[in-house]
């Protein structure tokens, strides 16, 4: 399979989810309203997914005390950074790339809300 389509299917329905909100709520929110309101367009549309995870990172096979924490897994597979800034920075992007390596999914989205005057988003595969 080709890595560009991995999970392809289930990144089309996520982003249905996401234009969903977008079309409803619009710009504005703070970044936790969005959060919110996916997760219930989620729950909806039966598209499984954990909020607010916990990932664990390791120096030299070892577990750190320090974790990081993504807005959501979908699938078990997709990670999901959620934004509600002007724009996406490159400091944005490499959040989600350290939450990829951090827990070895292959497959990210960047979603950022309040660009305007259209949904701004990325997804990654590595």
């Amino acid at each position: 399979m080709n890595p560009t389509e991995l999970y392809q299917q289930e990144g089309y329905d996520f982003m249905s989810a996401v234009f969903e909100v977008h079309n409803e709520m619009g710009g504005g929110f703070l970044e936790e309203v969005y959060q919110e309101s996916l997760e219930f367009e989620l729950k909806e549309r039966a598209i499984p997914f954990v909020s607010k995870p916990k990932l664990p990172i390791f120096y030299k096979g070892h577990q750190l005390k320090k974790t990081y924490e993504a807005d959501l897994i979908v699938i078990g597979e997709i990670i999901v950074e959620l934004k509600a800034v002007k724009m996406l920075l490159p400091e944005h992007e490499a959040q989600l790339i350290n939450y990829l390596k951090a827990t070895r999914k292959r497959v990210g989205y960047l979603i950022n809300f309040a660009a305007f005057p259209r949904l701004e988003w990325k997804r990654f595969v590595l």
